[in-house]
């Protein structure tokens, strides 16, 4: 298939176009500057020039391939008016076609969990910095009625290939000499190797029937503070970690902070079970410590 990917330059998106291109399918990546075009036709992808913010751009490029996975996230204060934009043209351009639609949730839609693993049937409690993708999603999977094939993934906290939000804290000890978590640091993060969650988009792809939904979550959920623990390691600050007050953070986070620190315990049974998805990479912790050897 020839599949486009958005937020092909990016931690998630990036991952996947790896995967789908080591499957064999052909990847084309909406960018929309010369210099991510440019480093995505030298991975061997084709590049389409869009935004999320030009809906005209986005449904053009979803237009003109057989699949679309939506990866990307401006990650400020327009994310959740570019998400639904490019999203609802996303669907406008694949209406009546009854092509497969990708859509990137995440975890955090299931608010704090309490000792008892989210599954995909669980009640949705988002965090306000992901409360929109509740109406969204079911945007999204009622486009099946309208000739899509949607299916959302909702993966945990990413991780892998120096990225993700774990990052923050290892910078931090980097800098600082202590890895800076947000709050009491007792909450529990469920995470999933970024390369883990390309293999599950891959199968979603491939194998998905329309309107399912699937977490991409693996391994025991950890608590925030050996998270950061880790991230001093790798960093090379020899364990040394500090809290930084959850109401300090909002100051510089706003509504990120308080999603760092949600507690949460999440089930990726689901994909296993009925995808056949099968995680197999190292912990967050190990790849963090991991990261000493650079930092020395």
């Amino acid at each position: 298939m020839r599949v486009l990917v958005t937020g092909a330059t990016g931690l998630i998106g990036g991952a996947v176009a790896r995967r789908l291109a080591s499957a064999g399918h052909d990847v084309v990546g909406l960018t929309r500057s010369e210099a991510s075009a440019a480093k995505l036709t030298q991975q061997g992808y084709q590049a389409i020039h869009g935004d999320l913010a030009d809906a005209a751009s986005v449904a053009h490029a979803a237009g003109s391939v057989d699949a679309v996975v939506h990866a990307a996230s401006p990650s400020d204060q327009n994310t959740a008016a570019y998400d639904e934009w490019a999203t609802r043209a996303i669907i406008d351009a694949l209406r009546g076609t009854s092509k497969r639609f990708i859509y990137t949730s995440g975890c955090l839609v299931y608010g704090a969990t309490g000792d008892t693993p989210a599954t995909e049937n669980n009640a949705l409690h988002p965090v306000e910095l992901v409360r929109f993708r509740q109406a969204l999603e079911s945007e999204i999977l009622g486009a099946v009625a309208d000739g899509v094939h949607p299916v959302v993934i909702r993966p945990a906290w990413v991780f892998g290939d120096h990225g993700g939000t774990a990052m923050m804290m290892y910078a931090s000890a980097r800098e600082h000499g202590a890895a800076r978590y947000v709050g009491d640091g007792q909450n529990r993060w469920t995470c999933v190797h970024a390369d883990d969650l390309a293999d599950l988009y891959l199968l979603a792809l491939e194998k998905a029937p329309a309107a399912s939904i699937f977490n991409g979550a693996h391994g025991p959920a950890i608590p925030l503070v050996e998270i950061a623990r880790a991230a001093s390691y790798g960093a090379g600050a020899g364990g040394q970690v500090a809290e930084w007050p959850l109401d300090e953070a909002r100051q510089a986070l706003w509504g990120f902070a308080d999603a760092i620190a949600c507690d949460q315990l999440v089930s990726g049974e689901l994909a296993e079970r009925e995808l056949g998805w099968r995680p197999s990479r190292h912990s967050i912790i190990d790849e963090l410590r991991s990261y000493a050897a650079a930092a020395a």
